[in-house]
């Protein structure tokens, strides 16, 4: 026996998957229920893939200006660190 949770006597009840959560309800209140939803509701849809496109790269960062204390960075005319 377990309780109902639509009118709360201990009852047979049976398991129903309502919008992803489970309810104990018995015979007496699930009959009146089902009449009332019958015809309503929406159609079950098969699950769609949907892609996104890929996100914009970002700029490079230009190099943070030296510690204080640290030599700073010399380049070259070919753009190189020498």
């Amino acid at each position: 026996m377990i309780l109902c949770d639509l009118c709360g006597q201990a009852k047979e009840c049976q398991q129903k998957d309502i919008e992803g959560k489970e309810y104990d309800i018995c015979a007496a209140c699930w009959n009146p229920l089902a009449e009332r939803l019958k015809g309503k509701g929406r159609v079950k849809k098969e699950r769609e893939t949907v892609f996104i496109p890929p996100l914009p790269k970002e700029p490079e960062k230009p190099e943070a200006k030296p510690v204080p204390g640290e030599p700073p960075k010399i380049w070259g005319s070919g753009g190189r660190p020498q």
